[in-house]
C-alpha cells in the first residue's frame, strides 16, 4: 500500500509537470498562430475588397490610354476604406497612382522602401512604424480574377492598413483566449490521464503480484518435494536461503540478483529428487560409486531449473553450490571468482547452517567451533571477501536460529521474500 501511495504521488507530480510544460510550450505557440491567423484574415478581406474596387474602376488591366486616371480614382477610393495607403503599379512595375489618409501620410516616411514590384503571389508583412503599434502591408499581383494565379500579371496593388486600437485588442483577445483554451486543455488532459495511469498501474501491480505469488508458490512446492525425499532438507532450505539473503544484503545485492539468490538457495538441492532412495536415505557412509551418483544431483538440479523462466536465475547457486574457492569442488572444479558470487555466498551459509544444526548422524556444534571451521577453510573452501562480511554478523544469525523450527524459519524467509520480491 505504501509503495502504491508513493507511486500515486510520483505519478501526480510527473503528470502535473508534463501538463505545465505542455501548457507553457503550447500556449505561446497557439497564441502566436492565433494572432497570425487573425492578421491573415484581415489581409484576405482587404485583398478581396481592394480587388473588387479595382474591378469596379476598371483598374485591373492597366495598359492603354486612361490607365493612370482609372488607377488614381481607384487608389483614392481604396485609401479611404480598408487601407490607409494605396499604391497601384502597371505590369512593368511603374507607379501609376498613390493615395493615402492622414494616418497613412504620418507613417509613410517610416515604412521600409523597396524596388519595382515583380512578384507573382500575394503576400503581406507586419510593420511597427513610428506613431502606430501595428500596420499590415499587402502586396497583390493583379489578374483578371483573384482566384486564377495562372493568368498573366496586369499590374500590382500595394496597400498599408493601420490596425485600429479596437481591432488590435480584438486580435490580442482572440489569441489570448485560444492560448488559455490550450493551457486549460493541457491541464484537463493531465487530470483525466492521472486516474487512468493510476488504474493501469494498480492493475499491473495486481497482476505482477499474482505472477510473483505463483512463482514463490512453485518454489515452495519444489522445496516441499525435496523435503519429502530428504527429511534433513526441509528446515535447512528455509534457513540457508535466509542466511544467504542476509549476507547478500550486506554485499549490496538487490532486485533480480537478490531474488535469484533466494530462489537458488532454497532450491539448491532440487536435483536430489532424481537420486534413488537407496542412496539418498542410506543411513551409513556412501561408497565411491554411491557418492558419484549422489554428486549427480547438481547436474540434475541444473536441468530442472534451466529454461524455467523465473527460476532460470537460480541456476548459479544450483550449479555452483559444491564448488570451492581453491578449485577442489565439483562438478566443474571452478575456482576463485570463476564461481558465481551467489554460489560463493551460499557456500558460507550452507556450511554454517549444516554445522550449527543437529542431524541424525551428528550433534549441533557450538558457535565458536563452527566459526573455527569456517575461518580455517576461508581461502580454500570459502571466498575471504564473503567471510569478511559474514563474520561480524555470524553471532547474531546463530542466536536468531537457535532452536528455530521449520515454521519459524519459514516466517523468517517469508519476511525476506516480501521485502525483496515487492510482495
Amino acid at each position: 500500500m505504501g509503495a502504491m501511495n508513493l507511486f500515486k504521488r510520483r505519478a501526480a507530480v510527473r503528470i502535473a509537470a508534463v501538463s505545465v510544460l505542455l501548457a507553457s510550450v503550447a500556449s505561446p505557440i497557439s497564441w502566436y498562430f492565433a494572432r497570425e491567423g487573425a492578421e491573415e484574415g484581415i489581409v484576405s478581406l482587404a485583398i478581396e475588397e481592394s480587388h473588387r474596387m479595382l474591378h469596379h474602376y476598371d483598374s485591373i488591366n492597366l495598359a492603354g490610354p486612361g490607365a493612370a486616371e482609372r488607377a488614381a480614382l481607384a487608389a483614392k477610393t481604396i485609401s479611404g476604406g480598408m487601407f490607409d495607403i494605396a499604391e497601384i503599379y502597371d505590369a512593368e512595375g511603374r507607379k501609376l497612382a498613390e493615395s493615402m489618409t492622414d494616418e497613412g501620410a504620418a507613417i509613410e516616411s517610416s515604412l521600409p522602401k523597396h524596388g519595382s514590384p515583380r512578384y507573382t503571389e500575394a503576400s503581406y508583412e507586419g510593420l511597427r512604424p513610428a506613431g502606430s503599434s501595428l500596420a499590415l502591408r499587402v502586396f497583390v499581383p493583379l489578374r483578371d480574377t483573384i482566384s486564377d494565379i495562372s493568368g498573366p500579371v496586369t499590374g500590382y496593388f500595394e496597400g498599408v492598413r493601420i490596425i485600429p486600437t479596437w481591432q488590435r485588442e480584438q486580435i490580442l483577445t482572440h489569441a489570448l483566449m485560444v492560448a488559455l483554451m490550450v493551457c486549460l486543455a493541457s491541464v484537463v488532459c493531465g487530470g483525466v490521464l492521472y486516474p487512468v495511469v493510476v488504474h493501469l498501474a494498480s492493475d499491473n501491480e495486481r497482476k505482477a503480484r499474482e505472477v510473483l505469488d505463483s512463482h514463490v508458490s512453485m518454489m515452495e512446492a519444489l522445496g516441499r518435494a525435496i523435503a519429502k525425499r530428504d527429511s534433513d532438507t526441509g528446515v535447512h532450505n528455509y534457513r540457508v536461503a535466509w542466511i544467504a539473503a542476509r549476507i547478500a544484503e550486506r554485499l549490496g545485492l538487490t532486485g533480480a540478483a537478490m531474488q535469484s539468490l533466494i530462489a537458488g538457495s532454497f532450491l539448491h538441492d532440487v536435483g536430489k529428487i532424481a537420486i534413488p532412495d537407496a542412496i539418498l536415505l542410506k543411513p551409513g557412509r556412501l561408497d565411491d560409486d554411491e557418492m558419484a551418483i549422489m554428486r549427480t544431483h547438481v547436474e540434475q538440479g541444473e536441468e530442472i531449473v534451466t529454461d524455467m523462466g523465473w527460476l532460470d536465475g537460480a541456476n548459479a547457486v544450483v550449479a555452483g553450490h559444491h564448488e570451492k574457492w581453491d578449485g577442489s569442488g565439483y562438478p566443474r572444479r571452478l575456482g576463485g571468482e570463476a564461481i558465481p558470487l551467489p554460489a560463493r555466498i551460499f557456500a558460507v551459509a550452507d556450511v554454517f547452517d549444516a554445522l550449527c544444526s543437529k542431524r541424525p548422524y551428528k550433534e549441533a556444534m557450538g558457535f565458536d567451533a563452527v566459526m573455527a571451521v569456517l575461518e580455517k577453510d576461508s581461502g580454500s573452501h570459502f571466498d575471504r571477501a564473503v567471510m569478511a562480511v559474514f563474520s561480524p554478523m555470524a553471532a547474531e544469525i546463530f542466536d536468531r536460529l537457535a532452536d528455530c523450527g521449520e515454521d519459524d524459519a519459514r516466517r523468517l524467509l517469508e519476511d525476506c521474500v516480501r521485502r525483496h520480491f515487492g510482495m
